[in-house]
């Protein structure tokens, strides 16, 4: 007999594919060989040469790396030499060659298999939940601060690390802070510093962020923005940057005492002073700017400021480009962080213990699943029982696609959420069985069926209200598993209820 599969069985099949694509497809790491770049020292060798956290070190010296072991094997052979020596590194697009007597600073890790993100609780790490000290954050203040600490990680080479803000219920507003690998005693350091931004000419600093010597900055408009691109290289395009700042009139005259003795230097980009503008971040480099002849000695407000980002295409070096752009101009805006902080809660988890988390949970699943399947088996007795099995996996399946296409991180809180969401839905294919199997000559199947739904809609509406203050509950920290738990039973009731359905009607035919 030939079994005709209608439109909802066919939606659920094609969303199992998306989700099986979504977590295992990359197009950037599939099928490649070696390790991924996580962390590059900056101003050393190796980051001046190009080198960038994301690209994949295939061999080095000609010695091919498979594994994390296989580059920490040949950096401490490197390390233990006396003079300086040639290291050729490869990575899948380009070959890099550094000079030096030690081995660059270079954080890898394996290249992901999956496409799926996991939170602190699984990748280990610290987090600190932060507020300010004897101030009430408003929302503005608080994204303020989201953008200055993450550009202070950034300056310090973090880039396995999460920054948000969170409000609680109360609606205080807070900012939580996770970091990869970090110890409590480093995050809480990093926390403690408030930082300064300064901008020197030699050794004397010309003004610093803040409203102090900033008045304002420029952000759109024909004063803001990127305004050419070139290629530099074979595989290698800039694109420049430029953006009006506005000095306080204090900053503007010391500007000038310091820039009217200086010479002017002939380029081929134009006539500049012999000193660039430097600046700072808590007294580490940020970047290095011409000034232009035109300024020497001149008391003005108004200075541009201008860059460049580089990239493998001409897409790239833009997006580049603007990137820097809008981390100078908050730099730029903000200054040292604009309020002394304090740390609400700080947590810490190792990456062992989350990986025997994430086992044990999928393990305590997968045997829930199959208990509960043996019981339909039991009760019903019919090929009907084998449909929930297949269901609840296909679940579990589709909200993890969801949040690897999205890039949601995965904690305990989302983990846990899958299984909440399970349950509702082995008690949803119950009550189809149920309404399936009821003995009433007075309604057929498609009676039978919609009455179940009817139950089932009242159940999703009822979940949907008791789930939504928890979005807010505990400062954002129960985000994960109301997430999860809300795209679970939202995808049962859309595509899985109805499909689980049409296997029935399937079946007792």
């Amino acid at each position: 007999m030939r079994i005709k599969l209608t439109w909802k069985i066919w939606l659920w099949i094609f969303l199992f594919l998306f989700a099986l694509i979504s977590i295992f497809y990359n197009p950037d790491y599939f099928m490649q060989k070696g390790v991924l770049v996580t962390a590059v020292e900056k101003n050393s060798s190796a980051f001046e040469q190009g080198l960038r956290s994301g690209q994949i070190i295939s061999s080095i010296d000609g010695q091919t790396i498979e594994t994390v072991e296989d580059f920490s094997k040949i950096a401490q052979e490197k390390n233990t030499l006396t003079e300086k020596v040639k290291t050729t590194i490869t990575t899948t697009n380009s070959e890099y060659i550094i000079y030096s007597e030690k081995f660059p600073e270079i954080s890898v890790t394996e290249i992901p298999k999956t496409n799926l993100k996991t939170g602190l609780d699984l990748s280990g790490g610290s987090r600190a939940l932060v507020k300010a000290k004897d101030h009430t954050l408003t929302s503005s203040e608080v994204t303020d601060l989201v953008d200055v600490m993450s550009n202070r990680f950034n300056v310090y080479g973090i880039s396995d690390m999460s920054i948000r803000s969170v409000t609680d219920l109360t609606g205080n507003n807070f900012v939580l802070i996770e970091i990869a690998g970090a110890t409590p005693s480093d995050l809480e350091s990093l926390i403690s510093q408030q930082g300064k931004f300064e901008a020197k000419i030699g050794n004397e600093t010309a003004f610093s962020g803040g409203e102090k010597d900033i008045t304002s900055v420029s952000r759109s408009g024909q004063d803001s923005g990127v305004y050419s691109c070139s290629q530099i290289a074979q595989d290698e395009y800039s694109c420049e940057f430029r953006f009006v700042i506005y000095l306080s009139e204090q900053a503007a005259q010391k500007q000038a005492d310091l820039t009217k003795n200086l010479t002017i230097n002939s380029t081929a980009q134009g006539n500049y002073l012999s000193q660039k503008l430097e600046l700072y971040l808590d007294d580490i480099p940020v970047d290095s700017l011409l000034i232009g002849e035109d300024l020497k000695g001149v008391v003005t407000t108004q200075i541009q400021i201008s860059g460049a980002g580089t990239g493998a295409t001409k897409a790239d070096a833009y997006d580049a480009a603007v990137k820097d752009m809008n981390n100078l101009q908050t730099i730029l805006i903000t200054g040292s962080l604009p309020f002394q902080l304090e740390i609400v809660k700080l947590d810490t988890i190792s990456p062992t213990l989350g990986e025997n988390f994430t086992k044990y949970i999928f393990l305590a699943g997968f045997i829930a699943i199959l208990l509960v399947s043996i019981v339909l088996f039991i009760r019903y007795k019919t090929k009907s029982a084998i449909a929930p099995l297949i269901i609840c996996t296909s679940e579990i399946i589709i909200t993890l696609g969801i949040a690897a296409f999205i890039k949601w991180d995965l904690d305990l809180p989302s983990i846990a959420g899958i299984l909440a969401a399970i349950g509702t839905g082995v008690n949803d294919q119950i009550v189809i069985l149920d309404e399936a199997k009821q003995k009433e000559e007075s309604l057929n199947m498609k009676q039978k069926i919609k009455r179940a739904f009817t139950i089932i809609i009242g159940v999703y509406l009822t979940a949907i209200a008791s789930l939504l203050p928890l979005w807010w509950a505990g400062a954002g920290l129960l985000r994960g598993f109301v997430f999860t738990t809300l795209i679970g039973i939202t995808i049962g009731v859309l595509v899985t209820r109805p499909a689980f359905a049409d296997m029935i009607k399937l079946i007792e035919k």
